[in-house]
């Protein structure tokens, strides 16, 4: 460095190179380069590269930007279609029965190019396994063939009637049992939109056969492994909770079963769910219990999984009939005895104790009774309903508030943005007052004189050189002159 500048203070050029570039060696530069396969420079290829980028630029990118734009705007939450949503707001209703509700699901536009027989021998076997499993189904409403297949593939499931099924087949229903947990959530919040109470509660136990491979008549004891109709008819208790709480070496139904297989059996009795549920109701912040009408009320749900240890989370569900694995959770509902829905969520947390908040506003004064149900996303036979009671009071019983006098005083001072809105405004209007004497003193400045003006100008002019010439230094009195002079003309 000591050289560098020694030779920029004695050498001409290094001396001029410094004062010109900034350096004794001269201009510096930084070179980039990328590198690029020779091909792309190769000159003969010179119109390939210009026409695969065009292609490129204006077909392949345009197109993928459209296709992407294409199909996402066909979905709309839960990743569910939106002519799936159209479908189940033309198909459910208060009324609707969980029997018709795999004719709701069958109908959902995911699977209207996949249902759809395309040969001669898809429509024999469709028709070959409607006659298996028609004794279980209600009445077709729509004989459409993707319908109709989807409703005989879901009956086929439920009925545990799938050992029918082509392969072709097979993969179709796993197709439509992977979106089904989607597609039964978005036909509950439809149910919710529609505040259809049974129709929801219905969705979820049709969602809780579909896991668990079951049909309405069957018994709740088939969820229990090795279990067919046949140790069903051994077994006293026809409850699934009942039959969990005998103990092990009086459990009925297991006789023709390996030591294996009974361990099996016990081992998801200690899995399967049991939980116990608290509710109260209150107001945040209140001091008593009392609720008053208008108050924001919450419902406080507690939910509690007793086969669980304390610090341990609940795992996947036990359903071997369902391919794919599901995650335990529960809906919590409240609902009036007219059948409409206050509030419907689906909890996932999988903690021993959940609670959950349900806020709405407290209806006229009265008493109230609502319908609280906990109830599961997979099992059969483990949902909880209890009655919430609630009394409203009449607000005019609470004490009078009273503003003090200091806080009244605050609400009349000014905000922070009408501060800066009111400096803005006299800035303003002090600029217009500016502009408009500016204005007026323009106005004034170039103003032609009126003829008396310039006359009295003219006498002025005259008083002053006279005044000069005769030595007269009383301006008042010339003054009072001109002005007579000039009221005179």
């Amino acid at each position: 460095m000591v050289a560098k500048a020694y030779e920029a203070l004695v050498d001409p050029v290094a001396k001029e190179n410094y004062e010109k570039y900034g350096n004794p060696d001269g201009k510096q530069s930084l070179a980039v380069s990328i590198g690029l396969p020779e091909f792309l420079l190769n000159t003969a290829n010179r119109n390939v590269v210009l026409v695969a980028y065009l292609i490129i630029m204006v077909g392949v990118i345009p197109f993928a930007v459209w296709s992407y734009y294409s199909n996402s705007s066909k979905y709309g939450e839960k990743d569910v279609m939106y002519d799936s949503y159209a479908w189940f707001h033309h198909n459910l209703n208060e009324h609707t029965l969980v029997k018709q509700l795999p004719e709701t699901l069958a109908g959902s536009a995911e699977f209207r190019q996949r249902n759809m027989p395309k040969t001669p021998e898809d429509k024999a076997e469709i028709a070959k396994i409607l006659t298996k499993v028609k004794s279980q189904m209600n009445k077709p409403a729509y004989n459409h063939p993707v319908v109709l297949k989807g409703n005989v593939l879901l009956h086929a499931h439920l009925t545990r009637q799938t050992d029918v099924l082509s392969e072709a087949s097979g993969e179709d229903l796993k197709y439509m049992l992977r979106t089904s947990n989607s597609l039964v959530d978005a036909m509950i919040s439809v149910c919710k939109h529609q505040e259809a109470l049974g129709a929801a509660l219905n969705c979820i136990r049709f969602s809780q056969l579909m896991v668990q491979g079951m049909w309405l008549k069957d018994s709740e004891l088939l969820q229990l492994p090795h279990f067919t109709e046949n140790e069903v008819k051994h077994v006293v208790a026809k409850n699934i909770s009942d039959y969990m709480k005998i103990p092990n070496g009086q459990k009925k139904g297991l006789k023709e079963f390996t030591d294996e297989q009974k361990d099996d059996v016990f081992k998801t009795c200690d899995i399967l769910p049991n939980i116990s549920v608290e509710s109260k109701v209150f107001v945040d912040d209140d001091e008593d219990d009392k609720v008053y009408e208008g108050d924001l009320c919450t419902v406080q749900v507690t939910l509690t999984r007793n086969n669980l240890a304390d610090g341990e989370k609940a795992g996947l569900v036990h359903a071997p009939q369902f391919p794919f694995p599901r995650r335990e959770a529960w809906w919590i509902i409240l609902g009036t005895k007219e059948g409409k829905i206050i509030s419907i969520d689906k909890i996932t947390n999988p903690a021993k104790v959940v609670e959950h908040n349900i806020k709405f506003l407290t209806p006229r004064v009265g008493t109230y009774e609502f319908d609280l149900f906990v109830m599961s996303n997979a099992y059969v036979g483990f949902d909880h309903k209890s009655t919430v009671e609630l009394t409203s009071l009449d607000a005019s019983a609470l004490p009078e508030y009273k503003i003090h006098p200091e806080d009244a005083e605050l609400d009349d001072e000014p905000t922070l943005f009408e501060e800066m809105m009111n400096a803005n405004v006299e800035d303003d209007s002090d600029s217009e007052e500016e502009e408009d004497s500016d204005d007026e003193s323009e106005e004034e400045g170039i103003r032609e004189l009126t003829p008396a003006e310039k006359k009295k100008l003219e006498l002025q002019k005259a008083r002053k050189k006279a005044a000069s010439a005769g030595g007269d230094d009383s301006d008042d009195d010339d003054d009072d002159e001109v002005e007579e002079v000039y009221n005179e003309k």
